[in-house]
């Protein structure tokens, strides 16, 4: 089967590659790119831990073509690190408030955490328990994880106000 280009932003950066008509972004992230950040889960969209961002939405990168992506802005786990290589805010909320154990659902986690952060700057507690209803996790229970967002936009919201 023919192999197609496929371009988008990744991380800021412009990255392309070839694909199958039917690869799963997922699998071009994880396997034509090397960028390992967003996990394979269930493959069927319920899991979450496949969860990038793309032009301004949470999508699960297990449901999509690559070809699908193409021209799009793909943010993943990765992208959310500070220009220097160290913790964005969000990661750094997961790692302080033990919004992990075993970290499989956590790079889908964060990125869906960033998501909701940009949509919904001050969320209560119920909102971020909506928000991140689409990503499991099997270890935590939840109660870190929800601390952990609403510790990242405390943070970024503080971070604003002293910049303004």
């Amino acid at each position: 089967m023919d192999k197609i280009p496929v371009t988008f932003t990744l991380n800021g950066e412009t990255v392309e590659g070839l694909a199958e008509p039917r690869m799963l972004l997922i699998h071009f992230l994880r396997e034509t790119l090397g960028v390992t950040g967003p996990h394979i889960g269930c493959e069927t969209s319920h899991c979450g831990a496949c969860t990038v961002d793309m032009d301004g939405r949470s999508v699960k990168s297990c449901t999509l073509f690559a070809v699908q992506a193409s021209g799009s802005e793909i943010v993943t786990v990765e992208g959310l690190a500070n220009p220097d290589g160290t913790l964005g805010v969000i990661q750094e909320m997961f790692r302080e408030h033990h919004g992990l154990q075993c970290g499989f659902c956590t790079p889908g986690m964060i990125t869906r955490a960033w998501r909701l952060l940009q949509e919904t700057p001050n969320p209560s507690e119920e909102q971020v328990r909506f928000g991140m209803a689409g990503n499991l996790c099997r270890c935590t229970g939840y109660q870190n994880i929800v601390k952990a967002v609403l510790a990242s936009a405390a943070e970024l919201n503080a971070a604003k106000e002293a910049a303004e």
